[in-house]
């Protein structure tokens, strides 16, 4: 009895973890999980609560169907404004289907605040950075997802109804779950004359036939009826408005860009969330997580779009050592994926100066079944209908048959359908393909927000000091001033610089009448490239693990103060007395 009362447990268990769970949330927060729509909101509640010291929860907006949109803010007080720290910024789940993006931003806020105070690197980055992570943008999405049935590819659009059809009807002839599981999979019929027929070694398998082969399927693609009787099958779904094609910088319209809206943030969410992301000028880097690929990708997202070199090496410290946190992944710019227009990691960039990455999380080639999974499968030249070699079509497969006992994909079943007869439903579940399962869920999110982590070690720590005063005449006084940045991170993009998308940092000279002064170009040689007017007041920016060295020449004595601030970089001040 012992042994059944622990199975039945473990099972209990096991569906909760792969479905939403809906249980009661508390901290820390569980990650063999996934949190649907209302319980990604309640984790963020819990969390704010148990840490009212450390946190702020805003709601920034409301979707298109009225669902809020909310942030968490982690700060700690006691070291300082969150405007006058690095900012970091963290969102998920642009894409409706991109669960495991907001997973991440949960597990990122979770790790900072149970963590604080017993790790020391998290409690240095949680005192002199802040955070303000997003786990879900599309928040319908999401919540739709959760709660209807779908592809795994589907649910991605804001929720604006379109006519994909050109019928003057909106969405109206989306798939159907013909039979009720839940999920949305595909249909076949047999056929003789089709261009598939069943691998030999696993008939869930299709490949298709060469050339004067006998036919065994015709693919119908995923279930559905003609709702709108015009003769096609689910052509006009839900959206599509991408809402990663919707953000300002190089936005093109829908002829030039697929799933751009009417104009540049025509989605309410997004346009609050730009609004919250430009409160926030202290925000120097941030990341946008969406669910596949194992990539870090950066800007520029199109090809002709130039950034400078010193930019690219600031996208390089972060990128590089990534890497080694996500094994397997690669690190590029977007455009060598494909090029886009209207992206949010451009907008972040180039219209408010923070260095953004995006992290497409799951490998799907970490579900293995093989002894050596460092040696790879034989392939042949054939391709199932997915598109995947038969080798690896099978071994996912087989990875759902003995490694998740069967929970990915569903077996191909008979149904009566009202247009084509005798077909059958079966294939990858609405919770496969683009997601890990719940087991393989805790190592993805760790190591992902450890990259978070690391980005908000590397934002710019600037100090400040007087490294020389002389004497050169009565009354006057020549002094030198250091300003150090240790980390790798600059205090401004180039970019920024060239393009003055903001101020530059100011550095100030009070206490005494500045006769001259200016940055030290060579020390040694005494180069100053001194500044016509108003020399008390210098603008500049530090880059990433370099020093920039100021003099200048002082009228009077007594104390004399230089304050250094800056945008997206810690404010500092140091004094001497002449």
């Amino acid at each position: 009895m012992k042994q059944l009362i622990i199975s039945a447990l473990l099972i209990s268990f096991a569906i909760s973890g792969f479905s939403s769970g809906k249980g009661k949330i508390e901290v820390p927060l569980r990650f063999d999980r996934y949190y649907n729509y209302d319980e990604v909101n309640e984790a963020l509640k819990v969390l704010n609560k148990a840490y009212p010291e450390l946190t702020k929860l805003d709601v920034v907006g409301k979707s298109e169907e009225g669902r809020e949109i909310y942030a968490l803010t982690i700060n700690n007080p006691k070291t300082g404004s969150e405007l006058e720290k690095p900012g970091v910024y963290v969102d998920g789940n642009i894409h409706g289907n991109e669960v495991q993006a907001g997973e991440v931003c949960l597990y990122y806020a979770n790790m900072l605040l149970t963590k604080y105070g017993e790790n020391e690197k998290i409690t240095k980055v949680v005192d002199r950075n802040a955070h303000y992570i997003i786990p879900v943008v599309n928040v319908d999405g999401r919540y739709h997802f959760f709660e209807n049935a779908h592809t795994p590819s589907s649910s991605r659009s804001i929720s604006i109804p379109n006519d994909d059809d050109g019928d003057g009807l909106f969405d109206e002839d989306a798939p159907d779950d013909l039979d009720g599981d839940g999920s949305i999979t595909q249909m076949r019929i047999k056929d003789p004359f089709g261009e598939y027929k069943a691998d030999p070694e696993d008939k869930r398998v299709l490949v298709r036939c060469k050339p004067g082969e006998k036919g065994e399927y015709t693919l119908l693609g995923s279930e559905g009826i003609d709702n709108d009787g015009d003769g096609r099958l689910n052509e006009d779904a839900e959206g599509y408005l991408d809402p990663n094609r919707d953000w300002g910088f190089n936005w093109m319209p829908r002829y030039v860009q697929s799933g751009a809206g009417k104009f540049p943030l025509s989605g309410v969410g997004l346009k609050a969330i730009n609004d919250y992301i430009a409160a926030r000028p202290n925000i120097i880097i941030g990341f946008a997580f969406h669910n596949n690929g194992g990539m870090w990708l950066r800007v520029p997202s199109e090809k002709s779009i130039n950034i400078p070199a010193s930019d690219i090496a600031a996208f390089d410290v972060n990128g590089k050592n990534a890497l080694k946190i996500t094994p397997g992944d690669v690190y590029m710019p977007s455009y060598d994926l494909y090029p886009t227009y209207g992206d949010f990691d451009s907008h972040l960039f180039f219209i408010h100066g923070a260095f953004s990455f995006v992290g497409e999380l799951f490998q799907d080639e970490s579900e293995t079944y093989r002894e050596n999974v460092n040696k790879p499968q034989p392939e042949s030249q054939e391709q199932s209908y997915r598109g995947e070699l038969p080798e690896r079509s099978r071994e996912r497969l087989k990875f759902n048959d003995n490694v998740v006992q069967g929970e990915l994909y569903k077996e191909w079943k008979t149904y009566n359908h009202p247009v084509y007869g005798e077909i059958e439903i079966g294939g990858w579940v609405k919770m496969s393909s683009r997601l890990p399962h719940p087991f393989m869920l805790p190592e993805l999110v760790h190591r992902n927000a450890s990259v978070v982590l690391l980005a908000a070690e590397n934002t710019p720590d600037i100090s400040m000091e007087v490294i020389e005063t002389k004497e050169i005449g009565k009354n006057l006084h020549q002094v030198r001033v250091r300003l150090k940045n240790k980390n790798g991170l600059p205090s401004m993009a180039e970019y920024s610089v060239n393009k003055k998308i903001y101020p530059q940092d100011i550095l100030k000279v009070t206490g005494g009448k500045v006769v001259a002064g200016g940055k030290i170009s060579d020390i040694r040689l005494n180069k100053v490239s001194y500044k016509e007017k108003k020399p008390e007041i210098q603008f500049l920016s530090i880059p990433g693990y370099k020093n920039v060295e100021y003099q200048f020449i002082i009228e009077g004595k007594g104390d004399i103060t230089f304050s250094y601030e800056s945008q997206k970089a810690n404010n500092v001040k140091t004094s001497v007395k002449l």
